[in-house]
């Protein structure tokens, strides 16, 4: 309780959805409190079941089934639920205490009921609570052992057609599909704790199908289905320790699975039946895996199956072999195996990857970052600097980009040797101005990297020169001021003439920013006067824009 403070709440809700939620606290009704949660109905547009969670490491959440609620938002009615809790902090305990007081009460009522009038009370529930009914159904096919019956009701749960509108369960429906489809994987579990487990293996795998193709029509953004899905893995991972099925069937299904179009949802990894499988599963499962490798080498889920079996077993050659069967074009896949041969301790090898990786990329404009990095640390240790320049100035030649031509600055101050590169590299770069091509962010890359340099009258004149781009412009006028107030004044009063004839908070701070930059301008060359006299005139073709205006005498100007 302590964590839940109204500044918790603006945080998890946002500053709107906070005030809206204090209009709401009147319509509050129905509070229940338990030992970390809360709930209570929250009657909107209509009426909201709310649950608000205080405990956990992760502080306080909570659930609305109203549309933003059901988005994941914590939304105003959590926010008029939060609220009134804190209102009612004082008498919390008594609440809770009043909680448990009651279930113990009921628990005892329950108890010295007879057979007879539980059944009474369980057949009226029933009748009412259809969700009930299904689960009590499913316990009585699994206790009387009838398989059809249990089959059949599960895949009724797994069902999407109850909920689908036109073939589709929007997002506002997933959760309640979840929750039946959770039913029919803990019925699956019943089935293992009363020693049916070979059963429950085999409506396990019925369930991953029925899920499986279920799931493509259904809005899981919020994770439930896959939580199911996780479930039901676990289930049938359950099922086969307690049934030890035949280790060789297992494999089989095992690698079909992970092959097949089933897997995305319940993620199964073969290496957790290792104990299941034992050494006879084990080896029909490398077999088999190797086998649809050697098949498509290309493909992702036989990759995925080879690379976990050979890191499971320690073999690092196979999976260097693995990833070397499907080297990409950008030298990205030398360095995963480079990565590996480090870990392996291999570094002189992992080293000879990483080379082949650039020296064997189609497009050297295309070569991963991360590959030229790695190569560069790696000779920066090995104190092979001249080769780190060489590779920073190749990278430069082919990807002209302020980055490149920063990295290739570091690279070569660390060999001593920037001077001569800087000159090469700035020739690129004035070659490129004059035809015009844009650098980083619309201007020529030439001033961009004259500014990096802190050369701003050689970033001047390549600007005069080759053009500049406004957002250059003004970082030039402001790092000139000083030094050239006259041509910084041109830049401004230029940068400004177009802010004058649009509209917009945005726009007026863009202007005053500008004015105070001009009025430092005037002050330096000794000529108030005209800036005066500039803002005069402003002020009278802005009149009607009162905000500029207000913005304006905030300022002084």
């Amino acid at each position: 309780m302590g964590s839940l403070t109204e500044a918790t709440l603006k945080a998890l809700a946002g500053a709107r959805s906070f005030e809206r939620g204090r209009g709401y606290l009147d319509v509050v009704s129905g509070v229940e409190v338990g030992d970390d949660w809360v709930t209570a109905t929250v009657h909107g547009t209509e009426r909201y079941a709310v649950e608000l969670t205080l405990g956990g490491s992760a502080g306080p959440n909570g659930e609305c089934d109203c549309p933003y609620g059901l988005e994941g938002n914590f939304c105003k009615h959590l926010v008029a639920l939060g609220l009134t809790v804190l209102a009612q902090r004082e008498s919390l305990p008594r609440q809770r205490k009043a909680a448990r007081d009651r279930a113990e009460d009921l628990d005892a009522w329950l108890s010295g009921l007879s057979k007879d009038q539980l059944l009474v009370l369980v057949r009226e529930q029933i009748t009412e609570d259809r969700q009930l009914r299904r689960r009590l159904e499913l316990r009585a096919a699994s206790a009387s052992g009838d398989l059809a019956g249990v089959r059949a009701r599960i895949r009724e749960l797994l069902d999407i057609g109850p909920f689908a509108q036109y073939g589709y369960v929007e997002y506002a429906d997933a959760r309640a599909y979840a929750d039946q489809a959770g039913q029919a994987v803990s019925a699956i579990g019943v089935l293992t704790g009363s020693g049916r487990a070979a059963d429950a293996i085999t409506l396990a795998r019925e369930a991953v199908r029925l899920l499986a193709e279920a799931v493509e029509s259904v809005d899981d953004s919020g994770g439930w289905l896959g939580q199911v899905g996780a479930d039901l893995a676990d289930t049938h991972l359950q099922a086969c320790r307690a049934a030890r099925p035949d280790p060789e069937e297992l494999a089989r299904w095992l690698v079909g699975h992970v092959l097949g179009d089933f897997d995305d949802l319940t993620d199964i990894d073969p290496l957790d039946y290792e104990d299941v499988l034992g050494e006879p599963g084990m080896t029909v499962l490398q077999r088999l895996a190797v086998e649809a490798w050697r098949g498509n080498r290309t493909g992702w889920a036989e990759k995925y199956l080879m690379e976990r079996l050979a890191k499971a077993g320690g073999d690092i050659d196979a999976v260097i072999a693995v990833h070397a069967a499907d080297l990409a074009d950008n030298g990205h896949t030398h360095l995963v195996i480079a990565h590996e041969l480090d870990s392996a301790g291999r570094p002189d090898e992992a080293l000879r990857w990483a080379e082949r990786g650039v020296a064997e990329a189609r497009d050297s404009s295309a070569v991963d970052s991360a590959l030229i990095d790695y190569l560069c640390e790696r000779y920066a240790r090995a104190d092979r600097l001249p080769d780190a320049v060489d590779l920073r100035r190749d990278q430069f030649r082919a990807r002209r980009t302020l980055p490149a031509y920063q990295q290739l600055r570091a690279a070569a101050r660390a060999a001593d040797c920037w001077p001569a590169e800087r000159e090469g590299a700035l020739a690129l770069l004035r070659t490129d101005a004059g035809r015009r091509e844009r650098g980083w962010y619309g201007g020529p890359l030439l001033v961009d990297a004259l500014l990096d340099d802190k050369d701003v009258d050689a970033a001047w004149q390549a600007a005069a020169e080759n053009g500049a781009h406004d957002r250059q412009w003004l970082t030039l006028a402001d790092l000139a001021r000083a030094v050239r107030p006259a041509d910084a004044l041109g830049v401004y009063l230029r940068l400004a003439e177009p802010l004058t004839k649009q509209t917009g908070n945005a726009v007026y701070q863009q202007l005053v920013s500008l004015l105070l930059n001009i009025r430092d301008c005037h002050r330096s060359l000794g000529t108030p006067d005209e800036f005066a006299e500039h803002v005069t005139t402003l002020r009278t073709a802005q009149k009607r824009k009162r905000n500029l205006l207000r913005l304006m005498e905030e300022h002084g100007l």
